[in-house]
């Protein structure tokens, strides 16, 4: 069964260049054997993450998340069984949404900066799928 998971959190490091590459880095040697496929994106010190994949590797992957001292106020905004990936091209996926045009953010969010903590996971997703159209998103592998 596979299944469809939308996370955001915070960075407990202001060092988030270095911690995006460490999370790419070792989604890249574990998503691939593992069957999990999604994307990161991030701004600031906020991350939103999907991951897609057999139930019961993501729910492990997101107890791993959970228990990583890289996140803080981990929070699940989105959970569901899917009959087909979405994001099935992108081992893991990569937007940096700080470096994209304001009014895309505006057209989910009440501000032009990510904050997936106010956002419904629909919104959220939605988001993801504009980013997905506009190539935003990078890192297919």
């Amino acid at each position: 069964m596979l299944v469809r998971l939308l996370y955001a959190s915070r960075a407990t490091d202001d060092k988030l260049c270095e911690m995006v590459q460490s999370i790419m880095q070792q989604s890249r040697e574990h998503n691939p054997q593992n069957g999990i496929t999604g994307i990161l994106c991030h701004s600031d010190q906020v991350f939103m993450q999907v991951l897609e994949g057999g139930r019961e590797a993501i729910n492990t992957l997101y107890g791993k998340i959970l228990r990583d001292p890289r996140h803080t106020d981990v929070v699940i905004l989105h959970y569901e069984e899917i009959s087909e990936r979405r994001y099935s091209g992108w081992t893991m996926g990569q937007a940096n949404l700080s470096k994209i045009n304001p009014s895309i953010m505006l057209k989910y969010s009440d501000l032009p900066e990510l904050n997936p903590h106010r956002m419904s996971g629909k919104m959220s997703l939605a988001l993801i799928e504009e980013l997905m159209v506009t190539a935003a998103i990078v890192g297919r592998s």
